[in-house]
This record gives structure tokens, sequence and C-alpha cells, in this order.
């Protein structure tokens, strides 16, 4: 396995790092005072329409789409560093350079099992930044950490399918440029487990369509909310399926693999973030009568917290380079691995930096808390840390069969 960078991937960096310093960071104060006027949570500030238009301008647009003709054609391992360094603003930084969750899931899905008809109506407009999607699967009725539990009905009708059910923490669908949402819903019930769902499109101004409300996220309302969506008997043209009727739960897989990495490596885009602010911190702060950066506790966190990046990026990396070699189905063990690994990492370094900024680090004069949260919803968006450690373990006890006996 090879993790250097190419030229193309350094090429790539060097453009970001400095859109990041010459616009993205001066840019942050100016959102939160355009968030602030406005008055409403899902408002779309100005600033953030410029930083796409700078973005553009620099080709620095649908990094994370391997197809070269929408997309910068990097393969899933060259976009990791990428996403890393998006990952130090998640809060502009992704949707500046139309790589934002959950978009990019939904433009892949688009891409890979969308029709000729479906690509022009949504994943052009998608790939523009003209519009904005949301992703429909979990549920608040059932455990949806085991998505074969899902009880929302998508029923055919003649040329329609109509579906009935409640889906919630589907991020964005609040905005208003937010204008589909891709549903995964039971066509057939009587179906093997993993066979009875189907994912459709659902423009969001459907008939039967209704934001119920939109829950915060630790106290945070973030733009375009985490909503409960009703689907009331909302009908959509059969046309409108994605993929086949049965096929909802392997699309669901090949959308959350790739996605996962994005996820993973914006983390560890944080975790640096955080890092970088522990050190300025610890060097300009005088506590006993000597900087903070002379205390042995504060050098101890910084070095675990050096070092547990580290782990953190070489196991993403691994991740990214069997996605590309041998298949997301063969990389799921690592896949489910990475995504325990790196929101517990930005949880625990979040954490440890709040602990060093003392009572500032939990106020909004730093993003430290915001960093933390993001950590924590990490550890429960794409499917719960219980989950993938399962599969992790299943893994390792089907390596050898019980009752083998154990030899050096």
């Amino acid at each position: 396995m090879d993790f250097a960078y190419s030229e193309k991937v350094e090429d790539f960096r060097g453009r970001l790092f400095d859109f990041m310093d010459t616009h993205v960071y001066p840019a942050e104060p100016v959102y939160t005072a355009q968030m602030e006027a406005a008055g409403d949570p899902n408002h779309f500030p100005q600033v953030i329409d410029d930083l796409k238009q700078e973005a553009r301008s620099r080709g620095l647009w649908n990094l994370f789409l391997p197809d070269s003709e929408h997309g910068a054609g990097l393969s899933v391992l060259e976009y990791a560093p990428l996403a890393e360094i998006t990952g130090r603003s998640p809060e502009l930084a992704p949707e500046a350079l139309n790589c934002s969750a959950p978009d990019t899931g939904n433009m892949e899905i688009l891409h890979m099992f969308g029709t000729e008809q479906q690509k022009g109506e949504w994943l052009e407009p998608l790939l523009e930044g003209e519009i904005r999607s949301c992703f429909s699967m979990t549920e608040p009725d059932v455990a949806s950490s085991d998505a074969t539990n899902i009880r929302t009905r998508i029923e055919r009708d003649g040329d329609e399918y109509v579906i009935t059910g409640r889906k919630w923490f589907s991020s964005g669908a609040a905005s208003p440029r937010c204008r589909l949402s891709i549903v995964m819903g039971v066509t057939n019930p009587d179906a093997d487990r993993h066979r009875r769902q189907s994912m459709v499109i659902v423009p969001m101004d459907t008939s039967g369509v209704g934001i119920e409300r939109e829950p915060k996220v630790f106290g945070y309302a973030d733009r375009g909310g985490h909503p409960q969506v009703s689907f009331d008997g909302a009908r959509v043209p059969v046309a409108n399926l994605l993929g086949e009727e049965g096929g909802g739960f392997a699309i669901a897989q090949a959308r959350l693999g790739p996605g996962r990495i994005h996820h993973c490596m914006r983390a560890i885009g944080a975790a640096e973030r955080c890092l970088d602010l522990m050190v300025q911190r610890s060097q300009s702060r005088v506590a006993f009568g000597r900087p903070l950066a002379d205390q042995g506790v504060i050098r101890e966190w910084i070095a675990d917290t050096r070092m547990e990046i580290e782990q953190a990026r070489l196991l993403v990396l691994k991740a990214a380079w069997m996605i590309d070699n041998v298949g997301t189905k063969a990389a799921r063990i690592e896949i489910a691995a990475i995504k325990v690994v790196a929101p517990n990492l930005l949880t625990q370094v979040a954490d440890r930096a709040m602990q060093l900024f003392g009572a500032a680090g939990f106020t909004e004069d730093w993003p430290l808390a915001q960093l933390y949260s993001m950590g924590r919803w990490l550890r429960m968006a794409d499917g719960p840390d219980e989950v993938h450690r399962r599969s992790v373990a299943k893994a390792e006890l089907g390596r050898l069969e019980a009752g083998a006996e154990f030899t050096l």
C-alpha cells in the first residue's frame, strides 16, 4: 500500500490550503454575523454563495466525484486528504466546494443508479450547486441501526408509488434549497429481509410531504436542520425509482462506504484544528508562573493527540486504498473500524482542547464545543459505534472455527 500524495493531489492540497487561509477562515465570523442578522437557522447567507463562486473559479469543485466529466476525477484515496482539509471548517468548507453531506452521497447514488431522466432532472442541478437534497432512511419509531427494521411503505398504485411513513434526522430537509429527498422504504414486506426495501426520489414539494419538527442536536440549530419528515400518502411516478425494486439495501451500502471515508477524514481535519488551537493556547497562556506549554500534563496531551491523529489517519487511508483497489464490499471491516475510530478521536481531542482552554473552550468564541458536538453525533450518524464494533468482532470471530486449537 502506498499512501504518498501524487503530484495531482499535492496541487489540489496547495490550492485548497490557500483557499482555506485566504477565504474560508476569514469568512467564519462573517457567516456567524449573517446568520444572526437573518434570525433564521435555515437562512442561506450570501457568504456561502461567495465562497462557492470563489472555489469554483479555483477549480475546487465536486472534488469527491471520481467521474472526471463532472468531478475532479480523483479516487477515494486521492480525495481523502482533501476531505480532511475541509474538516477544519466543517460549517463552510465542504459546502463551498459542493462536497457536503448528504448531497455527496445522493449525487453518488444518482450517478451510479439514476436513469438519464433522473440525472438530468436532479443530478445536474446538484452538481451545479443550485439545489440541496436530503436522505430519508432513519425512522423515529424503530431501531434504525438495523436498516431492515424500516417501516415506511412504498406501495405501487398503477404508474405511481405511494409513500407512507415517518423519517427523522433527514439532515438539511428544512432548507428552502432542499428540493428532493431520497427515501428508503419497504416495497415488498414478504421478500428476504435484505430485499424488502427500495429507494425512490421524492420532490420536497410533493403533496403529502411535510416537516413535523426540527429537533436540535446538543442545542445547535444546524442550517437545514435534522427534521422529522412525514410522508402521508405522498405520490411520485414509478420513474422515480432508483435502481430496481428490492435494491434499496444494496444501494444504501454502496452510498455509505465512500461517505464514511468522507466523514472520517473531515473528523480528522477537525481534530487537527483542535490540536493547532491547543498548541497556540498553551504557548500564549501562563499559569502558576510559566506557560501552559511548559506543564508536563499539557505536553502529554499534545503528544498523545498527535499520535492518535496519525494512527487514525493511516487507518482511514488504508480503508480508502482498499475501496479503490478491492472494492467497498471487501473493505467493509476497515470501513466499520474507521467509523468507530475517527469520531471517537475527534470527541476525545475536542474534549481535551476544551479542558486546556478552560471555560472559554465552551463558548462560541472558539469552535471547540461545536467540533466536540460534531464528533459525538458522528458516533451515531451512518450507524452507531456498537453496530460497527459488532461487524469487526464478527469478522475476527469468524477467522477461527469455534473450539479450534490455538497454536503459536
